[in-house]
């Protein structure tokens, strides 16, 4: 989907939603999301924020006071991905809880442990376990579920109607089904339970609910014009160098124009959004095979966007 200005000016769906019904793809389907939603989960800290329940810049001992090194590790580290804190998908173990059913602390007690990479805000290094660790602060904060806040605050808020937190149980309509792509063909995805990826990777969507989530951004309906800042500045590492992430989002350029972006993947599915800000243009690709990453093509359509609008 290509939309300026709010509304979407070309959409289009290729392929199949489901190759053993034979069922074609529509632009009406939904697709996990994978690590776009780390975008929700970052807004949702700073709903917070500005409600008064907590700030980004305490450390996450005052809300997990048993966490190792937990008072030199604030909520900011979590959200630029410059805690240090070990990836959990990084670790061999990963597999031994795939498919167990986890609540946050358990998912926080699965990597807390694990030796650091680097000490908070000296690099930058994307990071699932923050996010993780920023879904357990929230439920502990707001107390509500994960799911049920996103749901509450932002998904019923902004009528996004056709998004969840994901499940393989429940009859999701129009749902697109993932696949991955072997020597020998596709092959359906690998299943996972969504308490493992959490607040870093289980949400799903429809291009259609994601325009309204990008229009409520610019549209400041969940967060005040300074909070909602936060999200698209960028910010320095402890030796005063910039990386290019706020909360939630990649924070580029396309050709010198700035953007924001990120994608996702997970298995069965890879995703990717991008806006433009000074054009108002939001470009969104979906894939159901993590075979095909929408990234490429994604930003060329941008640059295309980029040229052709005005």
């Amino acid at each position: 989907m290509v939309a300026q200005h709010g509304k979407a000016i070309y959409q289009k769906a290729f392929g199949k939603a489901n190759l053993e019904l034979g069922v074609d793809l529509t632009t009406k389907n939904v697709f996990q999301l994978g690590s776009m939603t780390k975008q929700f989960t970052a807004v949702a800290v700073l709903i917070l924020e500005e409600q008064g329940k907590l700030n980004v810049t305490e450390a996450i001992s005052k809300y997990i006071p048993d966490y190792p090194s937990g008072d030199k590790i604030t909520i900011h580290h979590l959200l630029t991905h410059t805690s240090g804190i070990k990836d959990f998908t990084k670790m061999k173990s990963l597999s031994s809880i795939a498919q167990k059913d986890m609540t946050p602390k358990m998912m926080v007690d699965f990597f807390k442990n694990e030796p650091v990479d680097f000490l908070p805000g000296e690099k930058f290094e994307y990071n699932n376990s923050g996010y993780v660790l920023l879904g357990y602060i929230i439920e502990l904060v707001s107390e509500e579920t994960y799911e049920q806040f996103i749901k509450n605050h932002i998904f019923d808020k902004l009528g996004m109607s056709n998004s969840y937190y994901a499940t393989d149980r429940q009859i999701i309509n129009k749902r697109a089904y993932g696949y991955h792509k072997k020597e020998t063909g596709f092959v359906n995805k690998t299943v996972i339970n969504f308490s493992v990826p959490f607040s870093s990777g289980s949400l799903m969507s429809t291009i259609a609910d994601m325009l309204k989530w990008q229009n409520a951004l610019n549209q400041n309906l969940l967060l005040n014009v300074k909070e909602t800042q936060k999200a698209f500045s960028k910010y320095k590492l402890n030796n005063g160098s910039d990386f290019t992430y706020g909360y939630g989002w990649h924070i580029k350029q396309i050709n010198g124009t700035p953007t924001r972006e990120h994608g996702g993947s997970i298995f069965g599915f890879k995703t990717m959004g991008i806006y433009i800000p000074n054009k108002d243009i939001y470009v969104i690709g979906f894939s159901n095979c993590d075979c095909n990453s929408p990234t490429k093509i994604t930003t060329d359509i941008a640059k295309l966007a980029l040229e052709k609008l005005k």
